[in-house]
């Protein structure tokens, strides 16, 4: 059985992108609960990539 993992990466480093922009268009706007809500949706695509080895850095 092939497994993607190709497609995990790419899917993997598309939510902490999305992630960045969604919590720098909060913190710009000023809206204070959409910037929680962005900090821990980056956290969570952060703690997942990095339990899957997926390296994030630089993805913006």
């Amino acid at each position: 059985m092939e497994v993607r993992v190709g497609g995990f990466v790419e899917a993997a480093r598309g939510r902490v992108s999305q992630a960045r922009a969604a919590l720098g268009a909060a913190r710009e706007a000023g809206d204070v609960y959409a910037v929680a809500v962005a900090e821990d949706e980056l956290e969570d695509a952060l703690r997942i990539a990095e339990a899957h080895g997926v390296d994030t850095e630089g993805e913006l």
